[in-house]
């Protein structure tokens, strides 16, 4: 006699309270997912939320025995200037559906717009991972990824570079330059007030230093800053992830004379060698918007662009979110930022920024 097949069950949940042992489960789908990133981490979408104000929630999909079969952290975004949204993670590059299968995939997908609609969010973007069917927007060829492996020793590190770029970071490297590494409050210091400087000078908004305060204490041993100094004054700082064997360097940037030292030249190359001492394997660069000076700059340290995909979905009437600080409507925007003194516009970016998920 011959039995009838029953498919595995999926059903899907929501975590919406800090359960630690909830949290722990999650983290540990994360490490063993080939997919998984520091995004997708409790440290992550938990700091966040405490930093900037932002409600957070996991969506869970199980199977029978209670097996994880995917997960969707997200964050429900207010913001008055850029719109309510659920961003899957704020302010982070990747994150987006983390799954075994198709299946639990499009069980997520379902269950977030559902969720969407219920609490009026006009619109959810996942960023990074599988794209649901059905009227989900694939953002393609807007961003790329750039990551490769890392050399065996520091030698063979510099000889990977490409001849151009590896001239500039030799010329760095005869610069008498210092560096440090660390979390505390004079690295984190450091690192913010050359941030700020950074991203005044590019036009955008500086994050509130909770943000990092909040990261760096939340993934502890896993994130540190490397800073650049020159005679003792900081010029190009960097705060990086470690995820199963890969650092990315996420929030970086230089002052003033950061370009005629070559300081974030010598930056990168020695976070590559501090990243190799740790133990790491792979160097992740972030994702670049095609065509802009980030994504030539990383194009000339030998890394090859690989396309992102992002999927978005708006409700009827609506149209998604635009936060990027290259789209041409914040062209005024960005020119009259970029001339605002540093005091005030670290000030004002915090409280704007906050709003960008």
């Amino acid at each position: 006699m011959n039995m009838p097949f029953s498919p595995t069950m999926t059903a899907v949940r929501i975590l919406e309270h800090h359960d630690q042992n909830e949290l722990t489960r999650i983290d540990k789908f994360v490490d063993d997912h080939a997919e998984g990133t520091a995004f997708h981490k409790s440290a992550w979408i938990l700091a966040v939320a405490k930093a900037c104000g932002h409600e957070w929630r996991y969506m869970l999909a199980e199977n029978t025995e209670g097996d994880l079969q995917a997960i969707l952290p997200f964050h429900l975004i207010h913001s008055v200037l850029f719109g309510r949204a659920i961003v899957s993670s704020g302010f982070a590059v990747g994150g987006g559906i983390l799954s075994l299968g198709d299946h639990a995939t499009q069980m997520l997908g379902d269950a977030v717009w559902e969720f969407t609609e219920i609490h009026s969010f006009p619109t959810v973007e996942l960023r990074g991972g599988p794209i649901p069917g059905g009227e989900w927007q694939n953002k393609e060829g807007v961003y790329a990824g750039f990551a490769t492996d890392l050399a065996d020793d520091d030698e063979n590190q510099l000889l990977a570079i490409p001849r151009k770029q590896r001239a500039e970071v030799r010329k760095g490297l005869k610069n008498d330059l210092a560096v440090r590494i660390g979390t505390n409050e004079q690295d984190r210091r450091d690192h913010y007030s050359v941030y700020a400087e950074s991203v005044r000078n590019l036009g955008t908004p500086v994050f509130p230093k909770a943000l990092f305060d909040e990261i760096l204490d939340a993934f502890g041993p896993d994130a540190d800053i490397l800073t650049i100094l020159s005679e003792d004054k900081p010029v190009a700082s960097v705060l990086s992830l470690y995820h199963n064997g890969t650092v990315m360097p996420y929030w970086g940037g230089g002052s003033f004379d950061a370009r005629r030292l070559r300081a974030n030249d010598v930056m990168y190359y020695r976070l590559m060698n501090h990243a190799r001492e740790r133990g790491c394997q792979r160097f992740d660069f972030g994702r670049s918007k095609v065509g802009t000076g980030a994504y030539a700059f990383k194009k000339n340290w030998g890394f090859e662009p690989a396309p992102l995909s992002y999927a978005v979905r708006t409700a009827d009437g609506e149209e998604a979110r635009d936060v990027n600080p290259m789209s041409a409507k914040y062209r005024l925007q960005v020119a009259l930022w970029q001339k605002l003194p540093l005091s005030v516009a670290n000030r004002l970016g915090p409280v704007i920024s906050k709003g960008l998920g």
